[in-house]
């Protein structure tokens, strides 16, 4: 049976075994917001919709890829609105990724590692509207070079341990999370 993309984040969501009380606030949050949107996985959903975003990691742990987001003039992970062509939410994240970092051959790993609901000014008329951003990691290959998409003003390998600012905690904790999860799989 294949599954739509609402279907998928409804599943994937479900199934997501939350790392802390606030982390399974939103996780119910988020279903509710499934559950009463048959359009929650698009931009069309006012005020608030689900997004993908992933980080793009190297496999030893030790950068990641940031991008300085034109609109929201902050460095942050790949990421965005769901497309009508995307299947699942880890598609959705993988694609947004690939497409913002231009590096080929990332590897998304399926299972989300973070949730993030954030206020978006710029996202549609009714406000305050929200991204309920759901967060997974890419490894990329050894020796890949981002290029530089027209969402950014800067794109780089920054250092997992001092990225640059100005970024958020959201970006620190996602960075962190992505590095527990590369030492579980035994990557790092």
């Amino acid at each position: 049976m294949t599954l739509d993309l609402h279907a998928d984040a409804t599943q994937a969501l479900a199934a997501w075994a939350a790392p802390d009380d606030q982390q399974e606030r939103l996780r119910v949050q988020y279903l509710a917001h499934l559950a009463e949107h048959p359009t929650a996985m698009h931009r069309e959903c006012h005020p608030d919709h689900l997004t993908a975003s992933a980080v793009v990691i190297a496999g030893d742990g030790e950068r990641v890829v940031l991008t300085k987001h034109r609109k929201a003039g902050l460095w942050l992970q790949t990421g965005g609105h769901c497309e009508p062509d995307d299947v699942t939410l880890a598609g959705a994240a993988l694609r947004e990724a690939q497409e913002e970092s231009g590096i080929a051959g990332l590897e998304i790993d399926p299972v989300p590692l973070l949730l993030s609901r954030h206020e978006v000014p710029f996202c549609g008329p009714v406000q305050p509207a929200f991204h309920l951003d759901v967060q997974f990691m890419a490894v990329a290959p050894d020796g890949a070079e981002p290029v530089i998409s027209v969402e950014s003003d800067e794109l780089r390998w920054c250092s997992a341990d001092d990225p640059p600012e100005p970024t958020d905690q959201d970006v620190r904790d996602l960075i962190a999370a992505a590095r527990r999860r590369l030492e579980v799989n035994g990557s790092a």
